[in-house]
């Protein structure tokens, strides 16, 4: 399993948000790394997202919301979700989860 996964879940229409595009991406001062790409699968989870691994630094998942909110048909306030984050245990797995509305959205550290 990835160091690093994520689960969205769409709270306006009450179930995982299946089909949202993502990027893992590691951010080394003013520049980015692309890590990974991913899609959300039946149960929103991205599962996949790199090595099992992780140096501490700091991480960032972007969400493509924009496409996601099209493909429902629901209105779309933030076209782009970027969580960022920092992690100081290379040992530890790291779950991101989001909780998407068309006009909110939230995020926690899972288990």
């Amino acid at each position: 399993m990835s160091a690093i996964t994520t689960h969205v879940l769409d709270t306006a229409l009450g179930r995982p948000a299946a089909g949202v595009r993502l990027r893992l991406e590691r951010a080394d001062g003013s520049q980015t790394r692309i890590l990974a790409e991913a899609t959300t699968d039946d149960d929103g989870r991205a599962r996949e997202l790199g090595a099992d691994q992780v140096e501490p630094g700091t991480y960032r998942l972007v969400f493509d919301v924009a496409a996601y909110a099209a493909a429902t048909g629901q209105p779309c306030f933030f076209p782009e979700v970027a969580i960022t984050f920092a992690l100081t245990d290379a040992t530890q797995h790291h779950h991101v989860p989001l909780l998407l509305s068309p006009f909110a959205y939230s995020s926690y550290r899972g288990s």
